[in-house]
């Protein structure tokens, strides 16, 4: 209730999430109604969304207490939550909006981009906001940022420059505010223009706002017409997951094997025991002759392959932790680099997904 109060002193806009599940700890609605002197009345359409989610997905009785879900504060405008059965609440007090919102990330976000904005552009005169995002690689935040400072500097002040690091790469986001939306592309893309020949040798495209490396680089595989396999060792699969996480990743992502232990290196890949025997197997002839064999078995024109020691005990190998070999292997070259990621297993494994990704792109944009 504090909260609430508070929100509202400060605020047009006040939205909460969570606290709209079926049990008791779930008090948000009752707190809504209690803030707003109301009661809690079912709603007619929520109840048959639950219905439908219960008929369709379930497969089990429907309970009262997820009926009771179709409870809502009267005053309240329902916002249909197509996948779970909390539903969003809108409530307009004094030109001022309250939205309520489930807590689990994915119905939230898709209540926000289906539901809330929407509405929100009809109720309030809403600025356009533009991103545009340039990547650029093979040079440092502080020596980009001294080569680009007049131009950066002359930028009007509703368009904002934001440098934003990671291992290798840059990506510089410019973001500009107004409400007349043609002139802001107009006015973004020259200052594109003015920036590009002082990044040239550097700049390997856009990502877009809602897009990350991943997307880029499938969209680029379908423009060549190529294709992608992998080979993961202490990346245990998350290089495939991100590539897998994009809509249409079948039209250009082949498949990958997790060889995480040595042996599986030997029988499923075909790595030459005499090599692993001679380098370890946490080497860059192994991470080579992996991604060789990836390519070959897949019958793609990119292959990427990991191996490393990613802690906190050094395994197969007496790399120290953190030692990681990323290889690219295409049907007319091979090569490797290594990198020291640190002594955190989960950043090491991060930081290798991310900086293979970053190689991938980079060779895939030589094409």
């Amino acid at each position: 209730i504090k909260a609430l109060k508070e929100a509202e002193s400060n605020a047009n806009i006040i939205i909460l999430t969570g606290g709209l599940g079926p049990t008791k700890d779930d008090i948000t609605k009752k707190t809504i109604a209690e803030y707003f002197n109301d009661t809690l009345v079912r709603d007619a359409s929520v109840l048959k969304n639950i219905e439908r989610l219960w008929e369709q997905y379930i497969k089990q009785p429907l309970a009262q207490v997820n009926k009771d879900q179709a409870l809502m504060p009267s005053k309240a405008t329902a916002l249909m939550n197509k996948f779970g059965s909390a539903p969003g609440m809108w409530i307009n007090k004094n030109d001022k909006v309250f939205i309520s919102l489930p807590g689990v990330p994915f119905e939230m976000k898709a209540l926000i981009e289906n539901e809330v904005i929407p509405k929100l552009k009809e109720t309030f005169n809403c600025p356009y906001i533009l991103h545009k995002t340039l990547l650029v690689y093979g040079v440092g935040e502080s020596s980009l940022a001294a080569r680009i400072e007049t131009w950066e500097d002359a930028l009007p002040k509703h368009i904002k420059l934001a440098y934003l690091p990671n291992l290798g790469k840059v990506r510089l986001r410019l973001t500009a505010k107004g409400f007349n939306e043609q002139q802001l592309k107009s006015e973004v893309q020259q200052q594109i223009d003015e920036l590009l020949p002082l990044i040239k040798d550097e700049f390997f495209g856009f990502e877009d706002e809602e897009s990350s490396i991943e997307v880029v680089i499938g969209k680029q595989l379908v423009k060549l017409g190529k294709t992608l396999a992998v080979a993961e060792s202490c990346t245990g699969g998350k290089i495939a997951e991100h590539i897998t996480a994009n809509a249409g990743a079948s039209a250009y992502f082949k498949g990958g094997l997790v060889t995480y232990a040595t042996q599986s290196k030997i029988d499923v890949l075909g790595v030459s025991k005499t090599t692993i025997d001679a380098y370890s197997v946490v080497s860059a002839q192994v991470a080579e002759a992996m991604a060789q064999n990836a390519l070959q078995l897949f019958n793609s024109d990119y292959a990427i392959a990991t191996t490393g020691n990613a802690g906190p005990e050094k395994g197969d190998s007496n790399a120290d932790v953190g030692t990681v070999f990323i290889a690219i292997a295409t049907k007319n070259n091979v090569f490797s680099e290594v990198f020291n990621m640190g002594n955190h297993r989960v950043k090491v494994i991060n930081k290798a997904v991310n900086k293979a990704l970053e190689m991938l792109l980079k060779e895939i944009f030589k094409n």
